[in-house]
């Protein structure tokens, strides 16, 4: 991951693709973007807010301006894996992104306790992530959020992004990358979240053929349907365990699955 940007200004415009759309799409990205280096890479984040889950809350009300903190690593995570972490602010429509850089083991601990180490001893980032974190108190790990990406750059404009996600789920038990985890999906099979990502506006001929395919723009938050999920879980668990012993399986036989996927 070396050459990475430390700071991002852009518009990020989601959408949820079926199987289907996903195909017929592909063949004309392809004519004006192509897949970087990593090809097909796994993502790993770690979701930080409060103890009452103030960030998520406040962030699924839609606000003018939203902003939260997640680690993250790519691939294996192991005590020396590169991890990032990043305040991610949005304001009407405009996502700006910091980040800094160093081992995980060193970010993990940083997060946890603000032990300062290598790349997070002083930095102007550094300070904005540590006033980030004394301005809501006490910030905990709240949930992982991991998935598999393709990321496609634009062939004549390499500011011109575009992202596919699949395989997304969440946990909010294992709250430590380097830990084998099971977790729960928040799409269905075949289904991506694709976003868009650009300085400027969108091509007038990419918009043309989203509309074309019946591709339209949609509001989704990996962390907010990870905790929106949760407490849909909850709440059934709480409904389940008046009659059912063990409130976690109840609520994977009313579902149809196994707890846990």
């Amino acid at each position: 991951m070396g050459g990475y940007k430390e700071v991002f200004r852009r518009m990020e415009i989601k959408y949820l693709l079926s199987k289907e759309q996903y195909e017929a799409l592909m063949p004309y990205l392809q004519t004006i973007a192509k897949v970087d280096a990593y090809g097909l890479s796994k993502i790993n984040n770690i979701y930080y807010d409060t103890p009452d889950h103030r960030l998520v809350r406040t962030s699924m009300e839609k606000p003018l301006y939203k902003e939260k903190l997640r680690l993250r690593t790519y691939g294996t995570t192991e005590d020396d894996t590169n991890a990032f972490i990043e305040i991610k602010k949005k304001y009407s429509g405009i996502v700006y992104k910091r980040r800094i850089s160093g081992s995980y083991a060193d970010a993990y601990d940083y997060l946890i306790g603000g032990y300062q180490r290598g790349t997070f001893e002083d930095s102007q980032i550094a300070r904005e992530i540590s006033a980030f974190m004394m301005q809501y108190g006490v910030l905990k790990p709240a949930m992982c959020i991991t998935y598999e990406r393709i990321a496609m750059a634009g062939i004549e404009d390499a500011e011109f992004r575009v992202t596919f996600d699949s395989n997304i789920t969440w946990n909010d038990r294992c709250l430590d990358l380097r830990e084998v985890r099971d977790s729960r999906k928040l799409l269905a099979d075949g289904q991506r979240l694709m976003e868009i990502k650009v300085s400027n506006a969108m091509p007038m001929a990419l918009a043309k053929k989203l509309s074309e395919l019946k591709i339209f723009p949609v509001s989704f938050s990996k962390y907010g349907s990870g905790y929106a999920d949760l407490m849909r879980m909850r709440a059934e668990q709480k409904t389940a365990g008046s009659t059912v012993a063990n409130p976690v399986r109840a609520y994977g036989l009313m579902k149809g699955e196994a707890a846990y996927v």
